[in-house]
């Protein structure tokens, strides 16, 4: 699916979030360095305000909403939390439609990963190390026991950094500033300690990587690159502003790689098929850097195998209307593998393109016969359908994506569409407002759900249904107006 909803590309909320300020669930066998920090946060309380704050995030940053490879990194990400301890939250993984090299942990549970991460990592081991890393994080709770510590100076902190956080987020030049003061009194003491956050996290991270069949050098090998940046550049990565990485960092994850057994990896074909299609759709580039990249991949034999060469210029010739040289790309890979979800989403795309609507529906729905539980071919299906003048069919596939999936604004982005092409106004507006809420639009979404609600001839048990659901807004609304 080709670009369902293009997000905002707004201000990032810059350094405060990312990882020195990450936000962790308890653990129940701290190392020395801390403390528990459940006298500062509760776990209630974290889910809460990363609820609040990923909201903020959709809202704000150019999170991508690119079905396939929010499959690729939630699967990668729940390979590695699975092998985790301490774990008490679940787990979300973010793609934000960033070039920089970055990664972030916050309340919750939720990771995000700049799609920088996918063009200078080689290999899947060091895309998961990154990964391993944040988790770790978070199962610490590093960003709790930071507030624990700075508050012992001054009761009112917690309560600041809190609220300057979600700032950062909604006006990142005030958040900064407001951050800064808060913290201004302890500044050489707060580096100190997120060093000791990044050594404990990468110990804890590089034993998650082996855990989930990684290769643990990759660890070292991906903070080797993260140094070469500094040599070679004159600007340093963004990871590098939070992630400080002082030289003994590096000689002590070389070390600790060093006592796990060696271990040789295959190559990982949805690695190198998620870094392809991140390169071709989500790195902003134009299509002769594009095309440039792709070709010297071809001549020099770097990184990227054949197969995911091919499936790079399948996408470059469908996203350039080319529509037979992508089909002469794509039906060798499809006939190789045909229940492969990069594949199958492309001839999708690749069908409806040409407005072969019924071919890509009956494809789609021949792969929920054999995988029924895939969100891609799900959401791809009913997208299909709306293409193919088919809303009214799409609609019940739609309300039970959107309860399985209540997270994905694709789901009711596409809802509110089938609803307004059936000329169901209430319904429209109440899939509107939810797309809204989960982009931290509170207002907009207590807006749409009052209009649904004074809509003529509503029926009574939608009537009461969002009559209860605009009381939840607006409590969210008010948790969220506390913040600040």
């Amino acid at each position: 699916m080709h670009r369902l909803i293009s997000a905002p590309h707004a201000l990032l909320i810059g350094t405060l979030l990312y990882s020195s300020f990450t936000f962790a669930q308890s653990s129940s066998a701290l190392p020395d360095i801390g403390i528990t920090a459940g006298s500062t946060l509760s776990i209630s309380q974290e889910q809460t305000l990363g609820t609040v704050y990923r909201r903020m995030i959709q809202g704000n940053m150019p999170v991508l909403r690119d079905p396939v490879l929010s499959q690729y990194i939630n699967d990668l990400g729940h390979r590695l939390v699975a092998n985790s301890d301490n774990v008490r939250t679940p787990f979300e993984f973010l793609l934000v439609q960033d070039p920089d090299i970055n990664a972030a942990a916050f309340f919750g549970g939720n990771v995000a990963l700049n799609t920088g991460l996918f063009l200078h990592a080689d290999n899947e081991s060091q895309l998961a190390s990154v990964i391993a890393h944040e988790i770790a994080h978070v199962t610490q709770r590093h960003l709790a026991r930071r507030m624990e510590e700075n508050a012992k100076y001054s009761p009112a902190t917690l309560a600041a950094m809190i609220g300057s956080l979600a700032l950062s987020i909604a006006a990142p030049e005030v958040g900064i500033a407001a951050m800064q003061a808060t913290t201004a009194a302890a500044i050489q003491g707060q580096i100190n300690y997120t060093r000791s956050n990044e050594q404990e996290a990468d110990r804890f991270g590089m034993q998650t990587l082996a855990n989930a069949g990684f290769d643990p050098k990759a660890m070292p090998q991906f903070f080797g690159k993260l140094a070469d940046q500094i040599r070679y550049s004159s600007k340093p990565p963004a990871m590098l502003l939070t992630h400080p990485l002082p030289e003994e960092r590096i000689t002590d994850t070389i070390s600790r790689a060093e006592q796990y057994p060696e271990i040789r990896l295959p190559i990982s074909q949805s690695f190198e098929l998620a870094k392809v299609r991140i390169i071709v759709r989500a790195m902003g580039w134009d299509n002769k850097r594009i095309k440039n990249w792709l070709t010297r991949q071809e001549m020099e034999k770097l990184a990227i195998s054949k197969t995911a060469q091919q499936y790079g210029w399948a996408l470059y010739y469908l996203d350039n209307h080319q529509y037979q040289q992508a089909h002469t790309m794509l039906d060798p890979l499809l006939k190789k593998s045909p229940n492969n979800a990069f594949y199958v989403d492309a001839a999708t795309d690749l069908d409806l393109y040409q407005k072969h609507h019924l071919e890509a529906i009956k494809r789609l729905q021949t792969q929920l016969i054999l995988q029924p539980n895939n969100p891609v071919f799900k959401i791809n299906l009913i997208n299909a359908l709306l293409e193919n003048k088919q809303a009214k069919d799409s609609i019940p596939l739609l309300v039970r994506y959107t309860s399985d999936y209540p997270n994905d604004i694709n789901g009711w982005y596409l809802l509110a569409k089938a609803y307004a092409q059936t000329q169901q106004r209430a319904s429209e507006l109440a899939a509107r407002a939810e797309m809204d809420a989960l982009k931290g639009n509170w207002s907009a979404a207590i807006s749409n759900y009052t209009k649904a609600t004074r809509t003529t001839g509503l029926h009574h048990y939608d009537q009461a249904r969002y009559d209860a659901r605009l009381q939840q807004l607006h409590l969210e609304k008010v948790q969220f107006d506390d913040l600040k």
